[in-house]
């Protein structure tokens, strides 16, 4: 089976397969729910032991210890803040871990999962990094799927398990591809999100209600990306930038009137100041022509 089969191919789920859940917010907690109703086998542990109770209602076993959750089956997840959080917690019980797989579903850059896996491997721990894609009552769903990295065979071994979640994405045998990969989709959410909000506040200026406003702003952004994600991909890769949609040198020209009428309407404007910034550098450096997809090149340092 080739790393595309892994990506694409459905996962069956093993509801006899136990699984321990370690850090118990709302994410984790929402991850430990959905493996209690697929059937699985679940003890939890939380530094905070109270918030074991509405788990346990469900079915969950509770562990007094972290020791007790990392050895109560062969695979444990651990959700928690942040990757020091996880050195903390699990460096202390490396012995407890070893010879079972660990699943790290903490937010992360690629360089802590890399380092997080070599010290899983020191210790004879099979390690997956994961990026989650969902907020957490969408964790169970098929719109939920979780970006893994790592050890191959260990999600080969445990792919059915973690199906429980939504679906799984392999994303390769580099632990930090799928932090990678979790970033920079959040990186497209976000830049949407910045846009959306300035939106929002540039149609209330005139006190025109949001809801009004709504289904006109998703069908356009509905449309745009549409073509504008495989496009730009296109482009990218291809290293053809050259457009006859729209340049950037149209694009440079209509900015000022973005950011004119923002603080002619009363808004700040700093979500979109980096934007024209790049923009001008752009067309000084000689891409006018070029479409939006050469602001790509443009990011790397």
């Amino acid at each position: 089976m080739t790393s595309e089969d892994l990506a694409e191919s459905p996962a069956v789920t093993t509801p006899a397969a136990p699984v321990s859940v370690l850090g118990l917010g709302l994410m984790g907690t929402a991850l430990a729910s959905a493996f209690l109703r697929a059937g699985h086998p679940t003890t939890v542990w939380n530094r905070t032991p109270s918030k074991t109770g509405p788990l346990v209602a469900q079915g969950a076993a509770p562990a007094d210890t972290p020791a007790l959750a990392l050895t109560a089956g062969p695979l444990t997840l651990v959700c928690l803040t942040t990757y020091d959080d996880v050195a903390g917690l699990l460096h202390p019980h490396a012995d407890a871990l070893a010879g079972r797989t660990l699943v790290n579903v903490t937010n992360g850059t690629p360089a802590q999962a890399r380092t997080t896996a070599s010290w899983a491997r020191d210790h004879g721990i099979a390690y997956l990094d994961g990026g989650i894609m969902a907020v957490p009552p969408m964790i169970g769903t098929p719109a939920a799927y979780v970006l893994c990295s790592g050890d191959e065979q260990a999600y080969r071994t445990h792919r059915g398990t973690l199906a429980a979640l939504g679906g799984t994405r392999w994303t390769g045998t580099d632990p930090g591809l799928a932090a990678l990969y979790d970033l920079s989709l959040l990186t497209g959410m976000y830049g949407m999100v910045a846009g959306v909000a300035q939106a929002y506040a540039l149609i209330r200026s005139e006190g025109i209600g949001a809801r009004e406003f709504a289904p006109l702003l998703s069908d356009w952004l509905v449309a745009m990306a549409g073509g504008l994600v495989p496009g730009t991909a296109e482009a990218v890769d291809s290293g053809r930038h050259l457009t006859d949609v729209s340049s950037l040198a149209v694009s440079r020209a209509a900015f000022p009137g973005l950011l004119a009428t923002f603080a002619e309407q009363g808004l700040r404007t700093e979500l979109f100041t980096p934007m024209r910034d790049l923009l001008d550098r752009a067309v000084a450096e000689g891409y006018a022509d070029d479409g939006l997809s050469r602001l790509v090149e443009l990011l790397t340092a």
